[in-house]
């Protein structure tokens, strides 16, 4: 998909750098807000979403102290990851897990608190990259959209399996897609005939369902329906939602959290469970906020930061990216 409209995705490894290798989007400015949490000898930096291990990479250069956790639900990323990091030897331990399940990995790894957390979030230039992983909108291929293709349903079982109002629901809440009842419509007439298995097809449908109006606004008019199935698919947000707060708890005293989001869905997400820890939580009234109440982050971050205008230049799948942090200031208090 280089050179073509991208999906909102896991950037952080979009562009090659000179090497052949990808880069990180955001990665120096990722590197200084961890960088006070990561100085001790020992600290454990979880990277939530290892890709192609460009920030893995980075983050054990930087800090030649640090031992990394790495997770990643795709195999093959494992796999790839694992061969870049392998000169870092032991200090690196790469795990198969959903980043929600960072809790039982700690544990596991008879880790109680760590120094820091990146996510860097959605999808991995390597998966928009395999035409035959079906996620990218501008490429034909089987509608896969699988992370981990050893387990759950593809977007093809989806399209051809949930009732209407199921789809309707999804492309409107995670793909925020206007046309979804047009789209949906066209998706149940087609699957009638012969099931919809390839993504050019799914392509096709959504071009013709959509008037012209709706077709000259806001990019290929396919990439919100794929957003949404991906999504789906994955059970990305609903991960989400239980990962943040997961890893704001694993964080020690003075520890960072790092989050690189793609899309409003996900932004918005990290943005409450950030802001909510940053605020206190007495009752209102009280003439003195006791120790329980008070707010256990800082943030790092005036809203979400954005990549710079060169990095887009150079990258432009860096152009969604938006990155929020937080340190642990406070432990919690029963």
């Amino acid at each position: 998909m280089n050179g073509r409209e991208a999906l909102p995705h896991k950037g952080g490894d979009g562009r090659r750098g000179s090497e052949g290798r990808h880069v990180p989007v955001m990665l120096q400015r990722c590197l200084e807000l961890l960088a006070p949490a990561l100085q001790e000898p020992g600290a454990v930096v979880v990277d939530c979403t290892l890709g192609l291990g460009g920030h893995s990479e980075a983050l054990l250069t930087r800090f030649p102290g640090v031992r990394l956790v790495a997770l990643d639900r795709d195999k093959e990323a494992l796999r790839l990851s694992g061969e870049r990091l392998a000169p870092f030897g032991e200090r690196a331990t790469l795990v198969h897990a959903v980043y929600d399940e960072l809790p039982d990995v700690l544990g596991r790894l008879g880790i109680a608190r760590v120094r820091g957390v990146l996510f860097d979030l959605g999808v991995s230039s390597m998966q928009l990259d395999e035409a035959e992983r079906g996620f990218a909108y501008a490429q034909d291929a089987p509608l896969d959209m699988r992370m981990d293709q050893s387990t759950g349903i593809s977007a093809a079982e989806v399209l051809n399996t949930y009732p209407p109002g199921e789809l309707v629901r999804i492309l409107r809440t995670y793909g925020e897609e206007k046309q979804a009842k047009r789209i949906v419509a066209a998706i149940v007439r087609e699957r009638e005939k012969e099931p919809i298995t390839r993504s050019a097809r799914l392509v096709e449908l959504i071009r013709d369902a959509l008037p012209q109006a709706a077709k000259r606004t806001g990019g290929n008019p396919a990439k919100r329906t794929f957003q949404a199935l991906r999504i789906e698919v994955n059970g990305e947000l609903a991960a989400l939602e239980r990962a943040i707060p997961a890893a704001v708890k694993a964080l020690d005293v003075g520890g960072r959290i790092a989050v690189l989001s793609y899309h409003s869905l996900e932004d918005r997400l990290v943005k409450q469970v950030l802001a909510a820890g940053a605020a206190p939580s007495a009752p209102p009234g009280l003439p003195v906020v006791p120790e329980r109440y008070q707010p256990r982050l800082k943030l790092l971050t005036r809203g979400a930061e954005l990549p710079t205008e060169e990095e887009i230049a150079e990258n432009r799948r860096a152009a969604p990216a938006r990155l929020r942090a937080a340190e642990r200031i406070r432990e919690d208090v029963e």
